[in-house]
């Protein structure tokens, strides 16, 4: 592809994915748009919470895993351009062949494709202003060309935009605070071979609207829980005191949010494992919502008094800074998130949709530390 058709390919994505489809549907675009530059026959994508760094919905297309061997292949086993490690390097996108330089065996997670006619791999992770939010494969047939060093440079040009694409999608369905029929959490427990045990009828309704395109035949091949669950199964029992690496905020279709926490159970052989399905409380999703905005910190800082309704100079005055630069900074929360008052954004941003409790969410994601202690 010359550079011409390159700007082109990256214009017509950057309005696919500024277009404000939910992200299925740009997904399902672009991989079309994507088709006569970077040929492949089987693509999988995935949106990531990015607090932990966990998958939380996804979209195959001829082609099929379970949430186990997710959890398996990239957190547990070593292998070459695992999402999160393009993520964090800084990379965003590589092919299996150009990583094992050519002898495709070299990665574990091909040799499980190979018997299925799998051939060269494609990756990009989706990162923006340094968050990162959704990742892709596209795949190749046994025997077809690989993945030239071009079609990956094209990759990573295009993972930015989607990012930005991925966590626009996140803000268009309206949050709403909700619980099961019966007011309880839903729960799921697996045994030691990572099946599932038994479930609770509250988690087989959540589960039922989660993002997942095929839906599973069965509430008990949930990718999402079956990761979860496999995700705190990895862990040593001293190398996440907090519980907080086998925990996901996810976004059902119905624009609810639940939160999905793993947690191993204690008497038999230890290797039982429970999964939680509750609404997510509003602490779990303003540090989110934040994120996807944009806010700094600082603009963070400025929205929570303005939600507990303090003046710009009681706001300076707290913050050790000028009235002007509040000034500044309210402009550019309001510029952020589409609103042009304080009363837009209390009312219409976050007190509506997210409810105005707030815990902060640290500048280096948990998972990243967790994962690089594996």
């Amino acid at each position: 592809m010359d550079s011409q058709a390159a700007r082109q390919l990256r214009g017509k994505i950057g309005r696919i994915a500024g277009s404000g489809l939910p992200w299925t549907t740009m997904s399902a675009q672009v991989s079309d748009a994507l088709q006569d530059a970077i040929p492949f026959t089987r693509t999988c994508w995935h949106t990531v919470d990015p607090g932990t760094v966990l998958f939380t919905a996804s979209l195959n297309r001829d082609i099929m895993c379970s949430g186990t061997w997710l959890a398996h292949h990239e957190y547990v086993v070593d292998d070459v351009n695992k999402w999160w490690f393009l993520a964090r390097s800084g990379r965003q996108a590589g092919a299996t062949s150009l990583a094992t330089h050519g002898d495709l065996s070299r990665s574990a997670r091909h040799r499980t494709h190979e018997a299925f006619g799998v051939g060269d791999e494609l990756r990009g992770s989706f990162v923006v202003e340094g968050v990162y939010w959704g990742a892709a494969a596209f795949l190749r047939e046994e025997g077809a060309p690989w993945f030239t060093e071009h079609e990956s440079r094209l990759l990573a040009s295009l993972c930015e935009t989607l990012a930005d694409g991925f966590r626009r999608a996140m803000l268009l369905a309206t949050v709403v605070e909700a619980e099961p029929p019966d007011g309880a959490p839903g729960v799921v427990i697996f045994d030691g071979n990572g099946e599932v045990e038994s479930m609770s009828p509250a988690a087989e309704r959540w589960i039922a609207d989660l993002v997942q395109d095929p839906a599973p035949a069965q509430p008990s091949e949930s990718k999402v829980v079956q990761l979860v669950a496999a995700r705190a199964r990895t862990l040593a029992p001293d190398q996440d005191p907090l519980g907080l690496a086998a925990r996901v905020r996810v976004q059902t279709r119905s624009g609810t949010w639940l939160l999905l926490y793993g947690t191993p159970l204690t008497g038999g052989d230890g290797t039982r494992v429970a999964v939680i399905v509750q609404p997510a409380p509003a602490s779990e999703i303003a540090p989110l919502v934040a994120l996807a905005y944009g806010l700094t910190d600082r603009e963070c800082r400025v929205t929570q008094l303005c939600m507990r309704g303090v003046s710009t100079k009681q706001m300076a005055q707290e913050l050790h800074v000028s009235s002007y630069t509040i000034q500044d900074h309210l402009k550019s929360i309001f510029t952020k998130t589409g609103v042009r008052t304080r009363g837009e954004l209390v009312g219409q941003v976050f007190l509506e949709h997210y409810v105005p409790r707030w815990e902060p969410l640290s500048a280096r994601p948990a998972g990243w530390d967790t994962l690089l202690s594996t």
